[in-house]
């Protein structure tokens, strides 16, 4: 199996989920109170919501696209930019659900065997900050990409949970409710 097998359907599949905590999260709260979630944080020092959605959208194009050895789309900046200014001027809910659409969008588009790397394969990876690392491309997908993007996820989940949006595990592995063995589920 291809990483970038591994890679697509779980982006999708939770960019899909976010989009439906967002419009648990309007529904829930109203449109003013669910524009104002996209500024709430965990923490002082945290990105608020509206940047973890931003910065999920980012992690699934840098992902996919640094295995298929292609330069990032352009609207990676915009959200990083966005994203890193998020305190000031958030965006609304609806921005959010476009950026996730957006994402979804370009996922479409991609090829899980577009890349002739293979998972042995050496993949540098670069941060803001001056910081290298090089890893094999299976340490990159397993160690960096994956997991930024789940923390970015769970983050958003937890201030939306945290602000009174009423969200559940079930929530968060709707993606599985097709997989339950007939009989099985508890009443």
């Amino acid at each position: 199996m291809a990483l970038a097998d591994m890679m697509l359907p779980t982006y999708r599949q939770m960019l899909g989920a976010l989009s439906n905590w967002l419009e648990k999260a309007q529904t829930q709260l109203g449109q003013p109170e669910a524009d104002a979630l996209m500024a709430k944080r965990l923490a002082p020092d945290m990105f608020p919501l509206s940047t973890q959605v931003r910065f999920c959208c980012v992690q699934v194009m840098e992902g996919i696209s640094r295995l298929n050895g292609k330069p990032f789309p352009a609207v990676v900046d915009t959200l990083l930019e966005e994203g890193r200014n998020a305190g000031e001027t958030p965006g609304t809910l609806a921005d959010a659900k476009a950026h996730i659409s957006e994402s979804l969008a370009w996922l479409d588009k991609q090829d899980a065997n577009a890349t002739s790397l293979e998972p042995g394969d050496p993949i540098e990876h670069s941060l803001p900050n001056g910081i290298v690392f090089d890893f094999t491309v299976e340490q990159y997908v397993r160690d960096w990409a994956l997991p930024q993007f789940n923390f970015h996820l769970m983050t958003a989940y937890a201030i939306m949970r945290s602000s009174g949006v009423e969200l559940g595990k079930v929530d968060y592995v709707s993606h599985l409710l097709p997989l339950v063995r007939p009989g099985t589920m508890p009443g």
